[in-house]
């Protein structure tokens, strides 16, 4: 009877290295394109399978990635913030067609999710998701550095600490909203979302809305900003605040869509037309985004790219190479919620 093919008899076909064979059937970049197509092909003619629990005896590793996912605390623990979900989508294809499995574990902040998910070999590496307070998490970063984990993380740059980040242009993102509105002729701007450093990416986001008013002649008014975590409920009380102040505003930029959709709900049900008496922009461009009434401008994160990015970071770490942080643009999406006649 004719034992399982193997990966020497790849190599002998391919004419590499068992090694080599090993690293292509990983997708690692350390084999080019040609080689990684050939040796993969002969693979699947020989119906050759990896055996990944002898594969990570001899490697040590778990061909897992950790994908930690942290929210800020709401009502309802089954809810997870749609922007998040695409990400995970996203972050699950990359994983897999680098032949890497993904263990999703949902966190806290209290919780002690820089504990030892490496050092069990549980995991390889972990990649850390979601919006929360920084301040909270800071010191747990810091432990991570010094167990030499490998991790990467979604958000704003971190300055200070060694650590990978992948995130969006946030600063550029609520420029460009804010830019748009101002096209649109509103003058008096209200802008709803978390602006303190345990917020970054909110604050950077604010800091462009405050720019491009100042670039147009405009100023921020610290009254008409509230703060409001990334959620509807937490949107919608914060516009519910903005008109009890009785000052006029004629804009809102929201620091996120599920924030800016919240908002839009208070401002209809207090008998104001969106967006004829107050334009609304968001950020993220999740999903419900073109199906609210109105369809909600905003500015788009690439969530298929950051969960490329994420992956590929977080296996160059792995791989002992080095990585570097890196911010992508965001990109206007035009709908009604400013008052234009498309989408």
């Amino acid at each position: 009877m004719r034992s399982k093919n193997t990966s020497f008899d790849i190599a002998y076909r391919a004419g590499v290295s068992q090694s080599t064979v090993s690293r292509a059937l990983r997708n690692s970049p350390l084999v080019n394109e040609e080689t990684r197509r050939r040796v993969q092909e002969i693979a699947k003619e020989l119906n050759y399978k990896v055996d990944k629990n002898a594969s990570s005896l001899r490697t040590q590793q778990s061909g897992t990635i950790a994908l930690l996912l942290f929210e800020d605390p709401t009502n309802d623990d089954s809810l997870i913030n749609p922007f998040f979900l695409s990400m995970l989508g996203s972050i699950t294809r990359a994983s897999a067609k680098k032949g890497y499995d993904l263990l999703v574990s949902f966190q806290q902040m209290s919780n002690d999710w820089h504990a030892d998910f490496e050092d069990t070999r549980k995991a390889d590496g972990i990649i850390l998701l979601g919006y929360g307070d920084y301040t909270d998490y800071e010191e747990k970063l810091v432990q991570l550095i010094k167990q030499e984990t490998h991790f990467v993380r979604w958000g704003a740059d971190v300055k200070g600490l060694s650590v990978v980040s992948v995130g969006c242009d946030n600063f550029h993102g609520g420029y460009q909203v804010t830019e748009h509105v101002i096209k649109k002729n509103r003058k008096n701007f209200a802008f709803v979302g978390g602006v303190s450093s345990g917020s970054p990416e909110f604050l950077d986001r604010y800091k462009g809305h405050c720019q491009a008013l100042e670039d147009n002649n405009l100023s921020a008014d610290s009254e008409l900003q509230i703060d409001a975590i990334s959620t509807n409920d937490s949107g919608y009380q914060a516009a519910q605040q903005l008109i009890a102040t009785g000052i006029k505003f004629d804009a809102i930029c929201a620091a996120s869509d599920l924030i800016a959709i919240g908002a839009m709900r208070a401002i209809q049900d207090a008998g104001y037309n969106v967006p004829d008496d107050i334009a609304v922009v968001g950020f993220d461009d999740i999903a419900t985004a073109s199906s609210t009434f109105p369809a909600l401008t905003t500015a788009k994160q690439d969530t298929v790219l950051a969960g490329e990015l994420l992956v590929d970071k977080l296996l160059q770490l792995v791989s002992g190479e080095a990585a570097q942080t890196q911010l992508m643009p965001t990109t206007l999406v035009v709908r009604k919620s400013c008052g234009d006649s498309k989408n």
